[in-house]
């Protein structure tokens, strides 16, 4: 159809993706009125023209991020009703497998999540790869006006401005959080939060769209010259409920909204030209919506089930040097080898070098690419996993493994899940490294082991540091693509110490064939009287006990260390630990559902606790005190393993 016939002035790619949006997001409610979809859904009705106009102006390689409020954003940057359609009624076709839904989408450069404003350092982190990788391209996050309650939008808006960062932050301010009253929870103005980082602010609103078109063609230009962020706020209203049905705002409130909706009255004025094009555009969205109620439900994909084996080898002489060196240079050879690795954490330039110096003189050797982030571990967690989005390869330093529940979120609703929730289409190859544990006296929130709180989160991999293994053993096989997101847990007591130079006279140190190898002090001795499994700053301890209890009770013991501790399967080392009639494990968190109690449970279920002796040593169930006498009470002990393997009568 002729632009003249249509009357738009050339701008029908505008009013058609608009309303592409607001026949596709009608048909959902229909459908969800006759059960045919599952879940939920947050339309964007009469916020159209807030995609509709921004995201034409982009180009190929920008990116864009979006909320739970997100099919507008997507088809008006993609133009695909047929894969969001499929999607919603959890179709194998959907763009997201069926796995995502309404709020989880991913194709060609868009990314969306449901979780309030995490997403928001998550498009900062692939701004910074579009900017590393010098493509030219600009990364666009849309948030509602309720998302600045979030602290991590403040946290990525200042780093965003403080390194320059090609990023477009658009605020949908359409009045309300949900049920809540803007009134009721923003204090200040969004303006004034734009200047307190100094970023430049722009407003529009999607009543005037054509206006909105030609400002958001500058702020979209300003971005890309000028390679930093640009506040847009655009006004706006939504006509129908937050989710579905649950709307309690004044019917004669959103009576005037509905009067004055463009597309409303677009569509009441329209020329028997514009309504048969309008009708086209409808047929589409119900055209789609049909193929994908034919279309065969969403299904795990397929995996190959392999029997778990491994292999063991006697391990090479480990180096005589102090393991944060060894980790040192570890780092060093990981930037050294990936073109596109960075690191960001606090305090980790020289010449401080980090607050355990492990990256010292790094930033010396590699500059620009390790960077002094502020006290942001929120954001600079989601900043890492939006660079291994791009293809950068990221490792961000959480200071103290106490802080690390600030980035929880990053870590669990974002980086950790991107794969499985986006079809196993994009992965988000991460290390997030920390120093956990006590011992230095550091007190109750600089010295926990918190691991537990990490197990069972799909898509993580975690990994500790030991000395019976090298650091490069560790971070080596980091470099590999494809990994994921992974935890890296590091007991600071071992930063000082070395790793294993020599074992004990009788025993023989071996390492597995697995990715990240496991530890075994193997005694020469036929038989074994007990087995000692423990990971990360544990080993030490244990092999201290192993000699008490040879050289004072007579015990032969084994000892068991795996690096990677989550996932962990105990079937391939069922032999190994069928070889003692006694298992003792000793963890460094809590024992109350820690990794102790998954082993013991995992032999339960496999029927390889029957005539096993079984015993744990965890620390108190108390924070962690800063009198050293305290301290040394509350954490495990090598005097605590010994008397918990005579109390088991291990002979």
């Amino acid at each position: 159809m002729a632009a003249k016939t249509l009357g738009l002035g050339g701008k029908e790619f505008v009013v058609e993706s608009a309303l592409l949006t607001r026949f596709t997001e009608m048909l959902l409610l229909d459908y969800f009125g006759q059960g045919k979809l599952f879940g939920t859904v947050h339309t964007c009705i009469g916020e159209e023209f807030s995609g509709s106009t921004i995201l034409s102006h982009l180009k190929s390689g920008d990116t864009v991020f979006s909320n739970h409020r997100c099919h507008g954003h997507f088809l008006s940057l993609l133009g695909d009703v047929e894969g969001l359609a499929a999607e919603l009624m959890g179709r194998s076709g959907g763009v997201s497998s069926g796995f995502g839904g309404s709020q989880h989408l991913h194709k060609d450069g868009f990314y969306s999540n449901g979780i309030q404003g995490g997403i928001v350092p998550v498009a900062a982190g692939l701004a910074m790869g579009h900017k590393v990788k010098s493509l030219g391209a600009i990364s666009v996050v849309f948030i509602g006006d309720g998302t600045w309650g979030e602290g991590v939008v403040y946290e990525t808006v200042n780093i965003a401005a403080k390194w320059g960062l090609p990023l477009l932050l658009v605020v949908e301010d359409n009045k309300y959080s949900q049920s809540t009253s803007q009134h009721e929870t923003l204090s200040g103005t969004i303006r004034d939060r734009a200047a307190a980082f100094g970023i430049d602010y722009l407003l529009g609103n999607t009543w005037e769209w054509e206006t909105l078109l030609e400002l958001s063609a500058t702020a979209v230009s300003r971005v890309r010259s000028e390679s930093r962020p640009v506040l847009l706020h655009v006004d706006t209203y939504r006509l129908k409920a937050h989710s579905k049905g649950d709307d309690i705002r004044p019917r004669a409130e959103v009576e005037v909204y509905e009067a004055k909706d463009p597309l409303n009255q677009f569509m009441a004025a329209a020329t028997p030209e514009q309504s048969a094009w309008i009708e086209g555009i409808r047929k589409r969205v119900q055209a789609a919506f049909d193929a994908a109620e034919a279309q065969a439900p969403a299904a795990f994909p397929e995996q190959a089930v392999t029997a778990p084996k491994v292999g063991w080898q006697p391990a090479k002489p480990l180096p005589s040097e102090r393991i944060v060196n060894l980790l040192n240079r570890s780092l060093r050879a990981f930037l050294g080898e990936q073109a596109l690795g960075l690191m960001i954490g606090e305090d980790i330039l020289s010449p401080y070098g980090g607050a355990f110096k492990a990256s010292k003189d790094l930033s010396d050797l590699f500059p620009g690419r390790v960077l002094n982030s502020p006290i942001s571990e929120g954001a600079i967690a989601g900043i890492g996993g939006g660079l291994a989005l791009a293809g950068c390869r990221p490792i961000v330093e959480i200071m103290f493994g106490d802080f690390i529940g600030l980035a929880f979120d990053q870590i669990l609703n974002h980086a950790a899940k991107f794969q499985q929730m986006y079809a196993m289409e994009q992965s988000c190859d991460l290390v997030i490294r920390t120093p956990m544990g006590g011992g230095r006296g550091y007190g109750p929130t600089h010295s926990q082991t918190l691991d537990r709180h990490f197990y069972g989160i799909p898509g993580l991999t975690m990994v500790a540091l030991n000395a019976l293994t090298e650091p490069e053993q560790l971070y080596r096989p980091l470099q590999d693509q494809g990994r994921g997101a992974v935890l890296v847990i590091e007991n600071k007591q071992l930063y000082g110490g070395y790793p294993l130079s020599a074992p004990a006279e009788g025993y023989q140190l071996w390492h597995s064939d697995e990715t990240f190898p496991s530890a075994w002090l193997k005694p020469e001795a036929d038989h074994v009287d007990v087995t000692l499994l423990g990971y990360g700053g544990m080993a030490d301890l244990l092999v201290e006990a192993c000699e008490i209890l040879f050289v004072e009770h007579d015990l032969v013991a084994q000892i068991l260390c795996p690096m990677q501790i989550y996932p962990f399967s105990v079937t391939p080392h069922l032999d190994l630990l069928r070889r003692a009639p006694r298992l003792l494990i000793a963890e460094e968190g809590q024992g109350f559902a820690g990794f102790g109690a998954e082993v013991l449970g995992q032999l339960a279920e496999q029927g390889a606790l029957n005539g096993l002796a079984v015993g744990r040593v965890y620390p108190r169930a108390y924070c962690i005190p800063s009198s050293g006498l305290l301290e040394k009470d509350t954490l495990p002990s090598v005097e605590d393993v010994v008397k918990a393997v005579l109390k088991m009568g291990a002979k």
